[in-house]
Formats: structure tokens, sequence, C-alpha cells
């Protein structure tokens, strides 16, 4: 369902929406009474390729906005407990005991199935945190490993999360690679697999780290935290708005986010940042290669027109100088006399050489007295 409404939105949002906020900055920027910008103008088509890119970026923006608001509320072992990430082994046995004497279906008063797969939850995550191999695992690869069967080991763990790996990347490698093929993906072609291989090695810097890898611990998540400081900070309720600090799968599903999103920048945003808008119309211009190989065919289809033109040409001068075949000097003289006249001719038939004599002979005569003869 989620996939066909971000279908649904791609193909509404450039259309519809663009247009939309196209007609709301005109009534912002534009005086009432004074002339918009008529479509088909260059100056329009200018403004709707600014505000097409805008309105993308913002919409990719968001989406990558509603994957961590999905983190986030998904929550985490940590979180469910309500512990820090670097709680000790002691610190979650005695957060779970508490837990169990609010949240034990014999304490609870109206048992219900929901009570008893919420304690079920928290004897679960309680349980992963305070087995060594578990908590790293769970910390790396998310909740999916408590389905994970024979892993015991942090070996083990490690071995069946790499052969996850390998589905992902490989699928997304070769679609890139056969959608190139078919002439897709041009714009940012490489830069495409930059960013793949950038989040495959932040991945794997991730699951391999004993401890916290150091981009995360030192940069990304001081980083968050301050910002949800801040915004707490304008608010009633500050503890409400600090969220906690990001989980390395946390960190990986979010960065595979932005990856998509940076895929769908370059086949959205990018081919409209270099748009020509002279005609009228957003027209997205073909890649260099592309421009190269239409120009060689265009000036080799002129070539060959100007060729036929030569050959059809002389071989007229031949058919209208044949009766001079006997005499070169008549033939060379009434040659070059042919050749001028189709010259002239040529000239003087075309409509834009005739307006042009028009108008300067109507400029001569301007301002002569009344039966003057001649030019001035």
């Amino acid at each position: 369902m989620s996939n066909l409404l971000s279908l649904l939105g791609w193909t509404f949002l450039p259309n519809v929406v663009t247009g939309w906020v196209q007609s709301l900055y005109y009534s912002l920027t534009i005086r009432a009474g004074d002339p918009r910008p008529v479509p088909g103008t260059p100056r329009w088509a200018e403004h709707r390729r600014c505000i097409q890119i805008v309105v993308v970026a913002l919409y990719l923006l968001y989406t990558i906005y509603e994957a961590d608001y999905d983190l986030q509320q998904a929550g985490t072992f940590y979180t469910d407990l309500g512990i820090p990430n670097n709680a000790t082994e002691r610190e979650i046995k005695i957060r779970f005991r508490r837990l169990a004497a609010l949240y034990h279906p014999d304490k609870v008063a109206h048992k219900t199935p929901d009570a008893n797969a919420y304690f079920v939850h928290l004897k679960t995550a309680a349980d992963t945190l305070t087995d060594p191999a578990k908590r790293f695992a769970y910390d790396r690869f998310g909740p999916d490993i408590v389905n994970w069967q024979r892993c015991v080991t942090i070996r083990d763990f490690m071995a069946r999360g790499a052969q996850a790996l390998i589905p992902y990347y490989g699928m997304t490698a070769i679609c890139m690679y056969g959608l190139s093929l078919f002439g897709f993906l041009e714009w940012g072609r490489y830069e495409r697999w930059l960013v793949l291989a950038s989040v495959l090695t932040f991945e794997a810097y991730c699951i391999t780290r004993p401890n916290m890898p150091f981009v995360l611990e030192k940069i990304i998540n001081p980083l968050v935290t301050a910002l949800s400081r801040l915004v707490g900070d304008a608010t009633s309720s500050p503890a409400a708005f600090i969220r906690a600090p990001y989980l390395p799968f946390q960190a990986i599903a979010l960065a595979r986010k932005v990856s998509v999103t940076m895929f769908i920048a370059f086949s959205q945003i990018g081919p409209l940042l270099t748009a020509d808008t002279s005609s009228g119309r957003v027209v997205v211009r073909q890649n260099a290669a592309d421009e190269e190989v239409l120009l060689r065919q265009a000036l080799d289809r002129l070539d060959a027109a100007v060729r036929k033109v030569d050959s059809d040409a002389s071989r007229l001068l031949e058919t209208e100088m044949s009766p001079f075949n006997g005499d070169e000097e008549v033939k060379k003289y009434m040659g070059a006399k042919i050749k001028e006249w189709l010259v002239q001719n040529t000239i003087r038939s075309d409509p834009m050489v005739r307006d042009a004599l028009g108008r300067s002979f109507m400029k001569r005569r301007a301002n002569v007295p009344a039966g003057a003869r001649g030019t001035k």
C-alpha cells in the first residue's frame, strides 16, 4: 500500500502541486493588477523549474523525516525497558523486576491478551539484553535476531547478518546496472554507485565494530540529542522531545532510506538543474555524450544534403552547357554567367532578402520632395 501511495505521489506531485505552488507564489509576489508571467514564456518556465525543484526536494526531506519518526515510534528494547543504551546487565535485571511487579499477568487487575503479550515482550527484551552475544547482535541487526535459529555466539550472529547483506546490495547493484544498460539512470550515473558503496561501507563498519561505532557515538548521536534538546527547551515539556540515541541498526536503516532518497533526487531533481526554459517549456537537456552524438548526426545530415544539392546543380549546369561543348572559351564564359545568375536569382527570390530590400528602398525614398526622381 505504501509503495502504491508513493507511486501516486510521484505522479501527482510534479504536475499538480507545482502548479498550485506557482499560483500561490504569483499571488504573494505580484501585486494585484500587475501582469503575471504567461504560460509558455521563458520566465514562466524558469519559475516553474525552480518551484518544481523546491517542491520535490521538500518532499524528499519529508520522507527522511517520516522514516526517522517511524524508527522512533517503533522504539527499541532499551526504550521499552526504560533504560539507557549503555545500561549494565545488573541495571537491566533490576529494571525488569520493577516492570514485572507492575505488568506481570498475575499482577494486572484485568487479564487481557494485550497485557500478556506486553509482558512477554518485556521478558524477551530483558533476556536479549542480558545475553552478551544477543545484545551485540540486537544492537547491529535489530529485533529480527530473536527469531534467528542456531545462533549462539557472536560469530554465529555475524555470519547470519552478513548473509543478509548480500541479497539487498546484490539486487540493488544488479537493478542499477540493468537500468543503466537500457538508458535509464543517466543523470548521476557514477554518483549512484558512490552512494551505494558509501552506505555499504557504513553498514559494514557499524556491524563489525566491537563497541559503538565512533561516528555514531561521538558525532551523530550527540548532534541529534542536542537538536532534540533545543526543540524541547522551546516547549513547556522538554522531556517529551528528548529522543533516544540511534542504535547501529537504526542508523543503518536510516542510511538506506537516505540512499534511496538520493537516488530519487538524482532522477527527479538532477535533470531539472540543467533543464532548458528558453522555449517557454521545461525541456530536460540530454547529457554531454548524447548532445555530441545528436550534433554529429545533424552535421552528417546537413553534409549529405549539401552534397546532394551540389550534385544536382552540377548536373543541371552540364545540361544547360551541352550546346557549347565544342567551344571551350564560350563554355567557360557562359558557365560563369550561369553560376552568377543562379546565385543572384536564388538570393533575390528569398522572402527575407526581398523584405530587407523593400525596407531599404522605403528608407531611401523617405522625405523626398513631390515629383523628385531617383534616390537620395
